[in-house]
């Protein structure tokens, strides 16, 4: 797989006779090693292990239902109290971050109400905090470190 812009991770792979596979220490089972599985580990690892995320914190690709559409978030962080602290979007590396995926994600905000967004495909990564009563968003430099 391709390197991506995240620092260097130790991963668990597995391979068969058609497939490689990759360990999801949230999920707790090996997953079909795609190009965005290979962006989404990295965040996963990046939220554990460089921003000290807890694990019990972060849940990965849970269905929701936006206007009667079945969708699916990758990456979801929550606050110890229960409500979402940060939506991750996770892209391929060949998937441009365009204003097609800004959409997206602004879109499943509008039910998750998360304070933070963050939009990648390993190479160009945003960070947005959001302000939903004037209902606007401010780029960040830099992913929030876990606090309590």
């Amino acid at each position: 797989m391709q390197g991506l812009n995240f620092p260097s991770y130790h991963f668990r792979l597995k391979n068969t006779e058609n497939s490689t596979y990759i360990f999801d220490v949230i999920r707790k089972k090996f997953v079909v090693l795609q190009p965005e599985e290979w962006v989404r580990q990295h965040v996963i690892h990046f939220l554990i292990e460089t921003k000290r995320y807890p694990r019990s914190l972060i849940n990965i690709e849970k269905q929701l239902t936006i206007n009667g559409l079945k969708k699916r978030y990758d990456v979801i962080v929550f606050h110890a109290q229960g409500d979402i602290n940060i939506l991750i979007e996770c892209k391929a590396p060949e998937v441009e971050i365009s204003q097609k995926v800004f959409d997206q994600i602004a879109i499943y905000n509008v039910k998750l109400k998360a304070d933070y967004l963050m939009v990648t495909n390993g190479l160009n990564h945003y960070y947005c905090q959001m302000n939903h009563e004037e209902e606007k968003y401010t780029f960040l430099k830099e992913f929030p470190d876990f606090s309590r």
